[in-house]
């Protein structure tokens, strides 16, 4: 299996359902495969958070959520083959275990979210089985036994919707006491699954243009945090182009 290097970061070249089966292997083995991901605002956060670069970078597969990755890859010569957004892999695993009866911990976003995102999976997939879930509102005491609960649940796939870095954290943290083969953070793919929030149109994902959707429908909260990361990616990117070319990276 191949990596391509971006920003420092070590990304696996797989496409989705490369990742499915994978996923599969591990859950029919009992294996440990934690999954992360990245997208341009993400990699631009985890050059000042040393802590987010080494919980990203201890996941068993990194993985390229986000368009402007794979055109990075593309212009970097360590090109990526797709792009493997967490919401579609996601939306893969629930597919899967419709066929499988894999066991989903829901964990993350409000409450009435969560139980939104449960229902709509009783709905879609009866045979996936959902084995608990938590809103993703708790404070660092209670995380220990947020974790004894995962754990209890016999879980083969912990979703977890939560924002970084906290997401990252404590999937780090808790990944032995939880004792769940697949760990896989979500971001707001919750928040898309219970209707709450609208995903862009396929034509603005393959443009890479998910992020703009996104601020047109929260600007006030969204506008500056993408101005500031798109444009730190663009510098950042072309700055290691130029070492690369000049032999310097």
């Amino acid at each position: 299996m191949s990596r391509s290097t971006i920003l420092g970061v070590d990304i696996d070249a797989m496409r989705i359902d490369e990742v499915l089966d994978r996923i599969h292997v591990a859950i029919s083995a009992g294996q440990a495969l934690s999954i992360g991901v990245v997208n341009a605002a993400k990699l631009v956060n985890m050059r000042g958070d040393s802590a987010l670069m080494d919980d990203v970078s201890s996941s068993d597969l990194v993985l390229a959520d986000g368009m402007a990755v794979v055109w990075a890859s593309r212009i970097l010569g360590v090109p990526l083959p797709e792009r493997v957004s967490g919401i579609d892999l996601m939306y893969g695993m629930m597919e899967r275990g419709q066929v499988h009866g894999y066991r989903f911990f829901l964990l993350g976003a409000k409450e009435e979210v969560s139980e939104a995102v449960e229902n709509r999976m009783q709905e879609r997939y009866p045979n996936a089985i959902v084995a608990g879930r938590r809103n993703g509102y708790f404070t660092d005491t209670e995380e220990e036994h947020i974790a004894q609960q995962i754990k209890a649940s016999k879980a083969d796939i912990l979703l977890v919707a939560i924002t970084s870095p906290k997401k990252e954290r404590f999937m780090a943290k808790w990944r032995e006491t939880m004792n769940v083969p697949i760990v896989h953070g979500v971001g707001g793919s919750f928040d898309v699954m219970s209707g709450k929030v609208r995903r862009a149109p396929s034509l603005m994902q393959k443009l890479g243009l998910e992020w703009l959707y996104r601020v047109m429908q929260e600007p006030g909260r969204l506008a500056w945090r993408y101005l500031r990361t798109n444009t730190l990616f663009i510098l950042y990117i072309g700055r290691e182009w130029l070492a690369r070319k000049s032999g310097k990276a």
